[in-house]
């Protein structure tokens, strides 16, 4: 079945995202997809590859049949199913409030109230953080999460459509949920870990360049994207701190404890580390990068959309 091409549904989407955010709702689709997966996860597991192929295959194939349906519609049941698809995918709003609060919670020197909310933006182990080191996770997270939320479900909504969307909201949600390293997962969630690779390898390229296009230092950003961005241990999340570090002007990297488990990170970037001020021009780096990518992707699906019409027999 040919993919349709909806700039509509994803600006409207986009919107809709501004709006209403990300609600913390049980009924959320990403939530009703977390606990689909939970739930097969304990009839598939077993401590082997093949299993969590499985798992892989049958979540996201299953986002991406759901998306195959809505492409069925009629024209205008798919402009607004991919407005719903767009919306329910996108995490950029939140993204930039969750900014904006640890910002606030540290700038009234409430510890607590920080290291309750960081939990929210990354898996690190907020209890013995102090400011700087808060500060240093929100501006990294907000890095990464910038196309993780934003450019890449754009990314793949412009050039998949609705099948785009859902399946990588789908590969994304696993990856959070069985691809990080621990005993129980290290096998299992292998193939969640390698496909959602795949699937932010140029979402994560992008985001980088679009922080260097929209940054407030677009040389130092470009420098640093070039210099440093292979140096994270992730293939596609140095891409983004290394830009946003030059474009903001700090340091990024250093040591992190994830629930007991350290790791030590080469440093990206050649000014000070972050200081609680630079959370606040990270949300703005964020926003800023976070329209630039709606702007390209209802540009590309609009451009698609001519291209397929005029190919029309």
């Amino acid at each position: 079945m040919p993919i349709w091409y909806d700039p509509v549904g994803l600006a409207l989407g986009v919107a809709l995202d501004h709006l209403f955010a990300d609600p913390r709702s049980a009924a959320h689709p990403v939530a009703v997809f977390g606990r689909a997966a939970t739930k097969l996860e304990k009839v598939v597991y077993e401590d082997r590859k093949a299993n969590g192929v499985v798992l892989v295959a049958v979540c996201v194939g299953g986002a991406a049949g759901l998306g195959v349906l809505a492409q069925r519609l009629p024209k205008g049941g798919r402009t607004i199913a991919t407005a719903v698809a767009t919306w329910a995918v996108l995490g950029g709003t939140t993204l930039a409030r969750e900014g904006a609060c640890m910002a606030d919670a540290l700038e009234r020197d409430d510890l607590s109230r920080a290291r309750a909310r960081l939990p929210h933006l990354c898996g690190r182990d907020p209890r013995q953080l102090e400011a700087p080191e808060l500060a240093r996770a929100t501006v990294e997270s907000l890095a990464e999460n910038t196309s993780d939320a934003v450019v890449a479900p754009l990314f793949w909504g412009a050039v998949a459509g609705v099948p785009g969307l859902l399946a990588y909201r789908a590969i994304n949600t696993l990856d959070a949920m069985i691809g990080h390293r621990s005993p129980r997962y290290e096998r299992f969630g292998w193939a969640a870990a390698k496909l959602d690779d795949v699937a932010n390898y140029v979402p994560a390229r992008l985001t980088g360049l679009l922080t260097v296009l929209t940054g407030p230092d677009q040389k130092n950003a470009l420098a640093m994207f070039r210099r440093d961005g292979h140096r994270h241990p992730s293939p596609n999340a140095g891409r983004c701190e290394a830009a946003f570090a030059g474009a903001l002007g700090v340091t990024l990297g250093g040591t992190n404890v994830y629930s007991g488990r350290t790791e030590h990170r080469p440093t990206m970037g050649n000014g000070p580390k972050p200081d609680v001020k630079d959370i606040r021009r990270a949300v703005r780096l964020t926003r800023a990068v976070s329209l630039a990518a709606a702007a390209a992707a209802v540009t590309t699906a609009w451009l698609l959309a001519s291209r397929r019409r005029g190919a029309r027999p």
